[in-house]
Protein backbone atom coordinates (compact mmCIF):
# COMPACT_ATOMS: atom_id res chain seq x y z
CA UNK A 1 0.00 0.00 0.00
CA UNK A 2 2.40 2.44 0.87
CA UNK A 3 4.54 1.45 -2.89
CA UNK A 4 0.91 2.87 -4.80
CA UNK A 5 0.91 5.36 -2.57
CA UNK A 6 4.36 6.67 -3.82
CA UNK A 7 3.38 5.65 -7.29
CA UNK A 8 0.45 7.17 -7.57
CA UNK A 9 2.44 10.76 -5.74
CA UNK A 10 5.09 10.39 -8.16
CA UNK A 11 2.54 9.87 -11.21
CA UNK A 12 0.86 13.03 -10.06
CA UNK A 13 3.80 15.41 -9.65
CA UNK A 14 4.44 14.20 -13.06
CA UNK A 15 1.70 15.07 -14.36
CA UNK A 16 2.24 18.65 -12.64
CA UNK A 17 5.76 19.41 -14.02
CA UNK A 18 3.89 18.27 -17.14
CA UNK A 19 1.27 21.09 -16.64
CA UNK A 20 4.28 23.61 -15.21
CA UNK A 21 6.45 22.66 -18.30
CA UNK A 22 3.67 23.44 -20.70
CA UNK A 23 2.99 27.03 -19.13
CA UNK A 24 6.30 27.58 -19.07
CA UNK A 25 6.69 26.92 -22.60
CA UNK A 26 3.82 29.30 -23.38
CA UNK A 27 4.85 31.85 -21.36
CA UNK A 28 8.13 31.60 -22.53
CA UNK A 29 6.62 32.63 -25.92
CA UNK A 30 6.64 36.45 -25.11
CA UNK A 31 8.85 37.97 -26.53
CA UNK A 32 9.96 41.91 -25.34
CA UNK A 33 12.61 44.12 -27.31
CA UNK A 34 14.02 46.36 -24.43
CA UNK A 35 16.55 49.28 -25.63
CA UNK A 36 17.60 50.82 -23.24
CA UNK A 37 21.27 51.95 -22.88
CA UNK A 38 21.92 52.06 -18.83
CA UNK A 39 23.12 48.84 -17.97
CA UNK A 40 21.44 48.62 -14.53
CA UNK A 41 18.35 49.19 -15.52
CA UNK A 42 18.49 46.85 -18.16
CA UNK A 43 19.63 44.13 -16.26
CA UNK A 44 17.14 44.81 -13.70
CA UNK A 45 13.83 44.88 -16.36
CA UNK A 46 15.83 41.51 -18.05
CA UNK A 47 15.93 39.41 -14.93
CA UNK A 48 12.17 40.87 -13.79
CA UNK A 49 10.53 39.65 -17.17
CA UNK A 50 12.63 36.49 -17.50
CA UNK A 51 11.66 35.17 -14.15
CA UNK A 52 8.05 35.90 -15.60
CA UNK A 53 9.07 33.73 -18.73
CA UNK A 54 9.77 36.49 -20.98
CA UNK A 55 12.48 36.39 -23.43
CA UNK A 56 14.34 39.50 -23.31
CA UNK A 57 16.40 40.93 -25.91
CA UNK A 58 18.16 44.20 -25.22
CA UNK A 59 19.86 47.12 -27.57
CA UNK A 60 22.15 49.46 -25.96
CA UNK A 61 22.10 51.96 -29.08
CA UNK A 62 18.72 53.09 -30.84
CA UNK A 63 20.83 53.18 -34.34
CA UNK A 64 19.59 49.80 -35.32
CA UNK A 65 16.64 48.97 -32.93
CA UNK A 66 13.80 49.71 -35.56
CA UNK A 67 15.98 46.89 -38.09
CA UNK A 68 16.18 44.31 -35.03
CA UNK A 69 12.60 45.11 -34.18
CA UNK A 70 11.21 44.53 -37.96
CA UNK A 71 13.37 41.13 -37.88
CA UNK A 72 12.60 40.36 -34.24
CA UNK A 73 8.82 40.40 -34.57
CA UNK A 74 8.34 40.72 -30.50
CA UNK A 75 5.24 41.03 -28.57
CA UNK A 76 6.56 44.24 -27.17
CA UNK A 77 9.19 46.61 -26.87
CA UNK A 78 10.12 48.64 -24.14
CA UNK A 79 11.84 51.92 -25.09
CA UNK A 80 13.74 54.55 -23.35
CA UNK A 81 13.27 58.37 -24.33
CA UNK A 82 17.21 59.39 -24.10
CA UNK A 83 19.31 57.29 -26.26
CA UNK A 84 22.68 57.26 -27.59
CA UNK A 85 22.54 56.80 -32.03
CA UNK A 86 18.69 57.66 -32.28
CA UNK A 87 16.10 58.81 -29.81
CA UNK A 88 13.22 56.79 -28.07
CA UNK A 89 10.94 58.88 -29.96
CA UNK A 90 12.65 58.82 -33.49
CA UNK A 91 12.16 54.84 -32.80
CA UNK A 92 8.31 55.20 -31.93
CA UNK A 93 7.55 57.48 -34.82
CA UNK A 94 9.80 54.88 -37.49
CA UNK A 95 7.69 51.75 -35.73
CA UNK A 96 4.30 53.64 -36.12
CA UNK A 97 4.78 54.45 -39.90
CA UNK A 98 5.26 50.81 -40.47
CA UNK A 99 2.12 49.59 -41.33
CA UNK A 100 3.40 46.00 -39.84
CA UNK A 101 4.03 47.20 -36.56
CA UNK A 102 1.61 49.81 -36.09
CA UNK A 103 -0.64 48.14 -33.33
CA UNK A 104 2.91 46.37 -31.63
CA UNK A 105 2.75 47.36 -27.57
CA UNK A 106 5.05 49.68 -27.12
CA UNK A 107 5.82 50.86 -23.58
CA UNK A 108 8.40 54.09 -23.18
CA UNK A 109 10.01 54.84 -20.37
CA UNK A 110 11.90 57.95 -19.58
CA UNK A 111 14.01 59.52 -16.28
CA UNK A 112 12.24 63.10 -17.57
CA UNK A 113 8.69 62.47 -16.34
CA UNK A 114 8.06 65.70 -18.08
CA UNK A 115 4.81 66.05 -18.82
CA UNK A 116 5.92 67.55 -22.59
CA UNK A 117 7.57 64.12 -23.15
CA UNK A 118 4.25 62.68 -22.25
CA UNK A 119 2.42 64.17 -24.91
CA UNK A 120 4.92 63.81 -27.43
CA UNK A 121 4.96 60.20 -26.85
CA UNK A 122 0.56 59.67 -26.76
CA UNK A 123 1.02 61.89 -30.21
CA UNK A 124 3.65 59.54 -31.94
CA UNK A 125 1.37 56.95 -30.38
CA UNK A 126 3.39 55.27 -27.49
CA UNK A 127 1.19 52.49 -25.56
CA UNK A 128 1.68 53.44 -22.44
CA UNK A 129 4.22 55.93 -20.64
CA UNK A 130 6.52 55.29 -17.89
CA UNK A 131 8.34 57.54 -15.55
CA UNK A 132 11.62 56.51 -13.89
CA UNK A 133 12.05 55.19 -10.82
CA UNK A 134 8.68 52.44 -10.99
CA UNK A 135 8.38 49.83 -8.89
CA UNK A 136 9.02 45.91 -9.88
CA UNK A 137 5.13 45.62 -9.71
CA UNK A 138 4.30 49.04 -11.88
CA UNK A 139 6.73 47.46 -14.30
CA UNK A 140 4.92 44.07 -14.43
CA UNK A 141 1.31 45.08 -14.78
CA UNK A 142 2.47 47.30 -17.23
CA UNK A 143 3.45 44.76 -19.43
CA UNK A 144 0.90 42.19 -18.41
CA UNK A 145 -1.61 44.82 -19.52
CA UNK A 146 -0.06 46.03 -23.09
CA UNK A 147 0.66 42.05 -24.01
CA UNK A 148 -2.95 40.32 -22.79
Amino acid sequence: MCILSTVRCISQQTKNAHVQEGEDKTRMSKHVVLVEDEVNIAEAIRFLLSNEGWRVETLANGANAVDVIRNARPDLVMLDVMLPGKSGFEILHDLRADPDLQNLPILMLTARGQSRDREMAEKAGVSRFMTKPFSNSEMLEAVRDLTC
